[in-house]
């Protein structure tokens, strides 16, 4: 049996402005998340956004064809409410940072990910005060605590919203540092996404094409480039 979904109950959607920021209402009443709460959004910009989506539903409403819809709801209902706890969570991939771990073998990989991963370290010295340091092989090593301390602070600075976004630039991507450059514009981000799947680009011109992987990895560099609109958006 197919899951029931809500039909589409309204004739137009609008942005108005609201206190602490901006609403979407559907024929006059505004939208509220699934718990319950007021979705207030930052900017004009995103609850135009999650206007747009609900203005493209039709006879249905489908929630996977509701990015911004999503986000905005994970950023008030969840984010919010344990806004400390996320930004620790995040700020702990900087001591495990997917850019700090290379390969011992073969020497082409080891160049590539040199080529490709210094440069965003030397960039994070740069730009966001913080010195990570690569080590070779896969085995823990710490990393600075002063720069670790660096970089927590700085995503404990960010808003619900941002925050957000940024969950999903880092988890996705396996890297802090990579997480702040899409969100600062270091690079465009799918060049950024593809930095990141540099070990998994490596494999298939190695191994060959997976189906199944490929469709995991289009998936994930969708939300990641979603993920990148959204933290724009919130701005």
């Amino acid at each position: 049996m197919s899951e029931w979904k809500p039909k589409r109950f309204w004739t137009s959607s609008a942005v108005v402005e609201a206190d602490g920021g901006y609403s979407v209402e559907l024929d006059g009443r505004s939208v509220k998340t699934p718990a319950k709460a007021a979705l207030i959004l930052p900017t004009a910009a995103m609850a135009q956004a999650v206007a747009d989506e609900w203005d493209a539903q039709e006879k249905e409403v489908d929630p996977t064809t509701m990015p911004f819809t999503r986000s905005a709801n994970a950023a008030i209902d969840k984010v919010r409410h344990q806004k400390a706890e996320v930004a620790d969570m995040l700020a702990d991939y900087g001591d495990t940072d997917l850019l700090c771990y290379r390969a011992t073998h073969p020497e082409a990989l080891e160049q590539r990910q040199a080529e490709a991963w210094d440069p965003a370290l030397d960039w994070a010295a740069d730009v966001l005060n913080a010195r990570l340091v690569p080590v070779s092989g896969v085995l823990h090593q710490p990393q600075s605590s002063t720069a670790l301390d660096t970089l927590r602070q700085q995503v404990h600075q960010l808003d619900e919203y941002r925050l957000a976004a940024f969950h999903d630039l880092v988890s996705l991507s396996g890297s802090l540092i990579l997480g702040f450059a899409a969100a600062q514009n270091w690079r465009n981000p799918d060049e950024i996404w593809r930095i990141s799947r540099l070990d998994e680009i490596w494999q298939t011109e190695q191994w060959g094409e997976d189906e199944e992987a490929q469709k995991v990895e289009k998936t994930k560099r969708e939300a990641f480039l979603h993920a990148k609109r959204f933290y724009d958006l919130s701005v």
